[in-house]
């Protein structure tokens, strides 16, 4: 049997009595990405972080994902601005940043939603109200294959079965995550208006899909429209017009010398890592040495 044990179900959708009671006062110090995401940055953090301003007015973040260098940095900066294109990516953010009781109350009703089956129906699915389709983001980002998110050019989910248990989440950990998007701003929104947004003694951090490495890559589809390289074209210039603006700023993705000669008027930074990719099905994964790179920029840089 390919699904995990679910007889701790009971203990992770407690009822929201710590969520009820929230009081925020400070950011608790171990929040953390609540979401999987493919190309999600937790691994490469200790790679990243030291190259990141100590302290910054403002934090910039397009390409949100599962969020994870604003959780490393939260407290560094006076207000943090998040925004994606994934339009239910950022209405699950919201939805956990505002209305945490009514979220972990609706996973509840993915309880016993378990197997492959139960996945393909909650798939073709489309709810409508903001609450009902974070939780079934929610559920399908646990539980869809290697926690990809992928949408075809009509915007429509199209992820195989993961073989995965929905687990829900539990209650202290979501109260955490809540806390620590007090007074965030979550938009939907592209990098070009963020570039445009940031002002001096900002930090932007720019995680764009990584392009594809064939033309039948989909990994860039994460949104129903696909980053192309006209995209990093422009993503290149607006950084270059934050450094003569004295933003600090941070671009991640594969070492390649696209990269490197885009990016030439900045500080390029390789290293490798280890990432989970594709084996001979769908449902096996494999881990493979892969060449990163960070591009440095900023008045300082």
């Amino acid at each position: 049997m390919l699904l995990e044990n679910t007889c701790e179900k009971s203990v992770l959708f407690a009822q929201p009595s710590i969520l009820s009671a929230l009081k925020i006062e400070q950011v608790p110090p171990n929040a953390k990405p609540f979401l999987r995401w493919v190309g999600g940055k937790s691994r490469l953090l200790n790679s990243i972080l030291p190259y990141v301003p100590e302290k910054m007015n403002a934090y910039h973040e397009p390409f949100l994902g599962s969020g994870a260098m604003f959780f490393a940095l939260r407290g560094r900066a006076t207000k943090s601005y998040l925004s994606d294109l994934n339009a239910e990516l950022v209405n699950a953010w919201t939805v956990v940043r505002d209305e945490p009781v009514a979220f972990v109350n609706k996973l509840v009703d993915y309880e016993t939603r378990q197997g492959e089956v139960a996945y393909y129906e909650v798939r073709s699915e489309a709810p409508e109200h903001r609450v009902d389709r974070a939780a079934r983001f929610f559920y399908l980002n646990q539980t869809a294959w290697n926690g990809l998110w992928r949408e075809n050019r009509f915007g429509v989910f199209n992820v195989p079965f993961g073989a995965r248990a929905f687990r829900g989440i539990k209650e202290d950990f979501l109260a955490s995550v809540t806390a620590s998007l007090r007074d965030v701003s979550i938009e939907l929104t592209d990098f070009r208006q963020v570039a445009a947004n940031a002002k001096k003694g900002d930090f932007c951090y720019f995680d764009p899909p990584y392009l594809p490495i064939s033309d039948t890559s989909k990994f860039s589809g994460y949104n129903g429209k696909r980053f192309r390289f006209e995209d990093l074209v422009e993503l290149s210039d607006l950084c270059k017009e934050l450094s003569r603006r004295k933003v600090n700023w941070i671009v991640s993705n594969r070492d390649n010398e696209v990269m490197r000669e885009l990016f030439s008027h900045a500080r390029v930074i390789s290293f490798t890592t280890r990432r989970s990719v594709a084996a001979q099905t769908k449902r096996h994964v494999q881990p493979k040495d892969s060449p990163e790179v960070i591009i440095v920029g900023g008045p300082n840089s």
